[in-house]
């Protein structure tokens, strides 16, 4: 991998769903020595600090079910905005959350730099939820869908266009909890999905090589969306919605490794630590491991 330019943006939002405790996710990852990490592989680092992120009564927005709509729409073109920039100043954009709202500012700041975006969404569900889908209301459950330009007005058109990825530049890998309006959302669209199932039954290399090669072969970017409830919780088990039985911390290494070597990726995030659920801060440590394979670790 070639040595980068990284820009490390914190988004300390815990708007997007009910759990307290996300919103210190960014200072978790810091305190877990993600610069230092970044900094002994070569590269350069600018820690750009936090957006700044408003703490209104957690409401729903009146003639919506979504919670916090505004406070989250704010938060995400605030994110958008600073993301804009490090691309335009050609760095690499490096994401802490945070709850996976988030998504939506990083996608919306990214992807007007590139005709055909690609992301992997790295994660035990889809993400794919609207207001009338959603059983919760929490858009944490939303920001996939929102970047496909399905959802609520506010939150598809920040930066003022829409949508920031299309259906077959996606590839979501872990998946094992989804709602049925998900289910119904993958199939219309036909979103490239590697299940638990598909992990399992092919195993992470596979299921590596395939994304990888789809992707080069129709994008010109590749942003990773990885949440940690991807992850098994007995591995990572800092997360607001923890699922039983996902990926292993060896096969996140993998996974990641890889993408160091296919060298494809130009932007990342990484989210939902919550260090109120975490033990001794293990999900944040876990996660800057992951930064440090996928920034080209090695062991030799």
């Amino acid at each position: 991998m070639q040595k980068k330019n990284i820009s490390v943006i914190g988004v300390p939002m815990d708007l997007g769903q009910m759990r307290r405790g996300v919103d210190m996710g960014p200072s978790a990852i810091r305190y877990a020595g993600l610069l230092e990490r970044l900094e002994a592989i070569g590269h350069t680092v600018t820690d750009l600090g936090d957006i700044q992120i408003d703490q209104p009564e957690r409401v729903h927005t009146a003639n919506t079910n979504l919670r916090n709509l505004d406070a989250v729409v704010k938060g995400s073109t605030a994110l958008a905005d600073q993301v804009k920039k490090v691309k335009t100043d050609g760095d690499f954009p490096l994401i802490l959350g945070g709850d996976h709202s988030i998504a939506i500012g990083s996608l919306a700041g990214i992807s007007s730099n590139y005709e055909n975006l690609g992301v992997i969404w790295y994660d035990a569900h889809g993400d794919l939820n609207t207001g009338d889908t959603s059983p919760s209301g929490n858009i944490h459950g939303m920001p996939l869908a929102v970047s496909l330009g399905i959802g609520h007005e506010d939150l598809v058109h920040i930066h003022g266009y829409t949508p920031k990825v299309k259906p077959e530049n996606i590839v979501i890998i872990g998946a094992r909890s989804l709602d049925e309006g998900e289910r119904e959302l993958i199939k219309e669209k036909g979103i490239r999905v590697y299940t638990m199932h598909e992990v399992d039954r092919m195993g992470m290399t596979k299921v590596m090589e395939e994304s990888i090669d789809y992707l080069k072969g129709r994008t010109d970017g590749v942003h990773l969306s990885l949440d940690l409830d991807g992850l098994d919780p007995n591995d990572a088990p800092g997360v607001g919605t923890p699922v039983i039985g996902g990926i292993s911390y060896r096969e996140s290494h993998l996974a990641m490794e890889m993408l160091a070597e296919a060298d494809i990726l130009t932007s990342a995030e990484f989210v939902e630590v919550n260090p109120i659920l975490d033990e001794k801060n293990m999900t944040a440590t876990v996660a800057v491991a992951l930064v440090g394979s996928l920034f080209g670790e090695k062991l030799l």
